[in-house]
């Protein structure tokens, strides 16, 4: 016990008071980001303001103040968070030894489970980054664009030199169309409906393929 009349201090610098605290707070900032991502997605950043956001939550607007210093603040925890899960798992997928045709599989499928579970952010992704980008506190957008492109490529590209898809194959074309059909179903795409998230990219991947496979 810590002698009377002292307060005790963790290694972070904190009371223990504050570190016992520390979950509750932890549990609102996620409610927060919460409802600010779907207000995002739906509305817009612009047209989104703090004020909207605290009176979603049910709080005042300055009390948002206590976790986030801005709008901004919370569109970068959440597009980070999103981000840096999904390139660890397309990270993991391209370092391993399968085929490339498993390869874009596994890249398809991972694309389309962040939809499934991170619905909010893909949106935002989408609508936003190419604004964001220009921002000094986004550049990681543009450098995680510019992994994305040189990844699936590296994939279609290791296709054709080993004679898995076409000879012929336009590998830039195919990589557009991939990245734009993929990422547009977070329009049309609703967790719980009739088609799983394994349906839907088996099903794509299906058409996909029927055009880069030889013949």
């Amino acid at each position: 016990m810590s002698p009377r009349g002292q307060t005790r201090i963790d290694a972070n610098g904190r009371t223990a008071a504050s570190t016992a605290d520390a979950p509750a707070r932890s549990s609102r900032r996620d409610e927060l980001l919460a409802t600010a991502g779907q207000m995002f997605a739906e509305q817009g950043l612009r047209s989104t303001t703090v004020r909207d956001i605290a009176d979603a939550a049910g709080i005042l607007s300055g009390s948002l103040y206590h976790h986030f210093d801005s709008k901004e603040s919370m569109v970068d925890e959440i597009l980070r968070g999103f981000l840096d899960d999904l390139f660890a798992r397309y990270r993991e997928i391209a370092a391993s030894s399968k085929s490339a045709t498993e390869t874009l599989r596994g890249l398809v499928i991972a694309s389309f489970e962040s939809i499934d579970a991170e619905r909010n952010a893909v949106a935002i992704y989408q609508d936003e980054a190419k604004r964001l980008s220009s921002q000094e506190r986004f550049a990681y957008i543009s450098e995680l664009n510019v992994e994305f492109r040189r990844l699936w490529q590296s994939v279609l590209q290791r296709g054709v030199e080993n004679g898995e898809f076409r000879a012929d194959l336009d590998v830039e074309l195919v990589y557009r169309f991939m990245r734009d059909t993929v990422w547009v179903a977070v329009r049309w795409y609703r967790p719980g409906g009739s088609m799983s998230v394994d349906s839907i990219a088996d099903q794509y991947l299906s058409v996909v393929l029927d055009g880069i496979l030889p013949r």
